[in-house]
């Protein structure tokens, strides 16, 4: 069975993405002794961090894994590399820093052209101080008010948006005068601190506390000021085994260094993304639990989403884009309706600055002086529509393997994001808009697998995401969420882990 620790945590997180780090932090006071199990490490401050070529053409931070989707091969399978990330600080050490909330009317039912997004088990009110509480842990810089979709905030924004470049500038003021709605993107960047480091935009950069607020530089570090919190790196969770009762998790096991060792929680909170997360509950299936862990309902993997999303590059001769990180403001015209009192459409929003280095990773054939060229007279954005939960897109596991069988929905939807958003960037000077779908090599806004609900017989998780089957594991990342609404997910999942940390400080933790 391996090794056992003589000193056992009351607590072990699985992750320290946007979901473990924001719950450690939110754990961190009540005293309890908390370890952070971490399948990856400390990303180092090197050259790579802002050497574009490095980061897209070659690769050189994806890790080296591949899922699978079943296919008419041999085996049945075909591998893909999905560019998930594993390092302390999870996916986030690579985000575009994006912290949006969900709209009000994302936790209520919404009709889509392709089926409903079903209601949350509780209303945005209920989210709404967690949201406010996380926003200043987040350090977020913003300004409500300027977006009509913008729910109700009990608190301002602590810093100001990130100032905007006269080029970007020039394009926001051609909206607007086409009337639409801009608004400045609520993001978490120290924009100066990351400025003096280098001057590139951050979206897609990684993050090595040059000024990118993210799990590991906000939320974990504050956790780690707390002497009863731990992180153990390099530790790769491997099974969680339950009592003889079948109800409690007894023990997590994980190896580090080739060794396995074996933990003794009070309670496992498991917060390893969407993907990840599913597959563990489904590989430590036993025999009392034939199908996995938390998954009495048969729902654990099932209800996959990840984003429907195009880069969408409107190129003009006539337009210079001067700007270094570009990703200051969004729109929201087409998010509660197409514009013309019809079903939902999305989000758009700046994507960073794509310089001729970015563009020669999908054009490798062009040279890049003309990449260059073609970029110092674009504008790029990112249009994001909803990917609505269905049972059969789902995450499955056949031994070490992660089958992943995701089935878009929504799609014409975001089709027509793509044309509303060309025909406004035409209209706004741009003769030439160019677009590209992002497929599922690029899972960054993976949710869904273990959502949560008030049926157990239908969510594999509470309003506080404990997991129905066993009263002390949690699921607390992407995978709880119930619909992937359209804009970035980083921020609610940080606003629930802060909610169930005080659930769990005020229901659990009480001697």
């Amino acid at each position: 069975m391996g090794t056992s620790s003589s000193r056992q945590p009351d607590i072990v997180i699985i992750g320290s993405g946007i979901g473990g780090a924001t719950i450690a932090s939110g754990l961190a006071a009540s005293g309890a002794d908390i370890l952070i199990l971490e399948a990856g490490g400390h990303l180092p401050d090197r050259p790579e961090n802002r050497d574009q070529a490095a980061i897209f053409q070659r690769g050189f931070f994806r890790p080296d894994e591949f899922w699978y989707e079943k296919s008419a091969r041999a085996d049945g399978y075909t591998a893909f590399n999905p560019g998930n990330y594993y390092n302390v600080g999870g996916n986030s050490k690579f985000y575009g820093a994006v912290l949006l909330r969900y709209r009000a009317e994302d936790f209520e039912e919404m009709q889509h052209r392709e089926g409903v997004s079903p209601a949350w088990p509780f209303a945005y009110e209920e989210l709404e101080p967690w949201y406010s509480e996380v926003e200043q842990l987040y350090q977020v810089r913003g300004a409500a008010g300027d977006d009509p979709t913008e729910p109700f905030h009990s608190q301002a924004y602590a810093f100001p948006p990130v100032p905007e470049e006269p080029a970007i500038a020039k394009v926001r003021a051609r909206l607007k005068a086409n009337g639409l709605q801009p608004f400045s993107l609520p993001l978490g960047v120290d924009v100066e601190r990351w400025l003096r480091k280098a001057k590139t935009p951050w979206d897609a950069h990684p993050n090595c506390d040059d000024g990118k607020m993210d799990a590991e530089t906000t939320a974990l570090a504050k956790a780690l000021q707390h002497s009863n919190i731990r992180l153990q790196t390099g530790a790769r969770v491997t099974k969680l085994n339950t009592a003889a009762d079948g109800r409690h998790i007894e023990s997590v096991c994980y190896v580090k260094d080739g060794t396995e060792h074996r933990l003794t929680p009070k309670l496992v909170i498991l917060s390893a993304g969407a993907v990840q997360s599913a597959a563990l509950l489904l590989r430590s299936a036993n025999a009392q639990h034939v199908q996995g862990l938390a998954n009495s309902s048969g729902q654990v993997g099932r209800n996959f989403m990840n984003h429907n999303a195009s880069a969408v590059l409107a190129v003009s001769p006539w337009y210079k884009n001067t700007s270094v990180y570009q990703k200051t403001f969004g729109l929201n015209d087409f998010y509660l309706s197409d514009g013309e009192g019809g079903a939902p459409l999305g989000n758009v929003q700046l994507l960073g600055r794509i310089s001729g280095q970015i563009l020669k990773a999908s054009l490798p054939q062009v040279p890049l002086w003309m990449l260059n060229k073609l970029s110092a007279h674009a504008i790029d954005f990112y249009a994001m529509s909803e990917d609505l939960p269905h049972p059969d897109s789902r995450i499955m596991v056949d031994g070490e393997r992660i089958i992943m069988q995701w089935q878009r929905t929504n799609w014409q939807a975001h089709l027509d994001l793509v044309k509303k958003l060309k025909i406004v960037l035409k209209a706004a000077g741009f003769p030439l808009v160019l677009s590209r779908v992002f497929d599922k090599r690029t899972p960054s806004h993976q949710c869904g697998t273990v959502r949560m609900g008030n049926d157990p017989a239908q969510a594999p998780l509470d309003v506080f995401c404990r997991t129905y089957d066993h009263p002390n594991l949690f699921v607390v990342d992407a995978s709880f969420l119930p619909t992937s609404a359209a804009v970035n997910p980083a921020l609610t999942i940080a606003a629930q882990a802060l909610r169930v940390a005080a659930h769990i400080s005020a229901k659990d933790l009480q001697s």
